[in-house]
């Protein structure tokens, strides 16, 4: 007698990581801690929406995140996720600039997040984004400073009064860089050696910084996974501080309202693009074969 057997999709994995940094170690960046009040809660926030979503989430939290922690969650989820899966970056906290020893200018640029105990350079972090697998799909929510796009040499105006902003002061990110000129140029010169992907920052200078940045894929074709970056503001603004979240991660919060939100990447950006103050525009780019992840339901399993 046949017997029939009935194959079945497996649902896709999705995993998460969510960074929130309130503060920075001191003796990392030459005695500045950079305090601020809500980074915890937007990622503890953005944790409750990944798990709500059926995703697992990793919470990172001042002191545990550290620049070892978060390369070890970026390259557990590279091995892990396969063609299909999701996986689901979130950082809240200060941004910082480093001397971009890579090219031939030396007064350019490279926009960092600010880690605990050390700067995560950005080309650090498009380096392990392209180690996931084709067909995987990256979304990363940056609410920081400098985390608009690759634009150099733009300088943030001052925060209106009484207000915070997430960004490492520049006397201060020259005075880091002084003290530990000789590991930050070492991470760069390594990941000029291992990149087997265009330059992103060569690449991403070259597009337009609102939603039609999807055409990026045409410019970083190496990248094998999905990736779609929005951000909590351009590069020659400031993201604000808050009581219980920041403006970017609050404004996305209430456009995305408990899962009500139904429409797209795209539409999701734009609405929360347009709950924003002028002096605060979050933006949007993508990388790899992102056009097809851009058009899903944010958050999408």
């Amino acid at each position: 007698m046949a017997t029939s057997t009935k194959k079945t999709s497996a649902k896709p994995k999705a995993l998460s990581l969510h960074l929130g940094l309130n503060l920075v170690s001191a003796s990392a960046y030459e005695g500045w801690t950079g305090p601020l009040q809500a980074c915890e809660f937007d990622a503890n926030d953005m944790a409750a929406l990944a798990k709500g979503q059926g995703m697992k989430p990793t919470v990172l939290l001042t002191k545990k995140a550290t620049r070892a922690a978060l390369l070890s969650g970026l390259r557990s989820a590279a091995k892990t996720l396969k063609t299909g899966d999701l996986f689901f970056l979130s950082y809240s906290g200060h941004g910082g600039q480093v001397p971009d020893r890579n090219k031939d200018e030396p007064d350019r640029k490279d926009e960092t997040w600010c880690l605990y105990d050390g700067q995560l350079i950005d080309d650090e972090l498009y380096l392990e984004l392209s180690r996931f697998a084709a067909g995987v799909r990256v979304l990363v929510l940056s609410d920081s400073c400098h985390s608009g796009s690759v634009t150099r040499e733009r300088t943030p105006p001052p925060p209106p009064p009484g207000t915070r902003a997430k960004l490492m002061p520049d006397a201060v990110g020259q005075r880091v860089y002084a003290a530990h000129n000789a590991f930050y140029d070492k991470v760069q010169a390594d990941v000029a050696r291992e990149a087997k992907v265009v330059d992103p920052d060569a690449a991403l200078a070259q597009v337009a910084v609102t939603g039609a940045a999807a055409t990026a894929t045409a410019l970083v074709g190496a990248f094998k996974p999905s990736v779609l970056l929005i951000s909590g503001c351009m590069d020659n603004q400031t993201s604000l501080d808050g009581e219980h979240n920041g403006l970017f991660t609050e404004k996305l919060l209430k456009v995305w309202n408990q899962g009500r939100f139904s429409g797209s990447y795209a539409s999701f950006h734009a609405r929360i693009r347009a709950a924003m103050p002028a002096n605060q525009s979050p933006n949007l780019f993508a990388l790899g074969p992102a056009a097809a992840f851009l058009k899903q339901q944010p958050f999408k399993v």
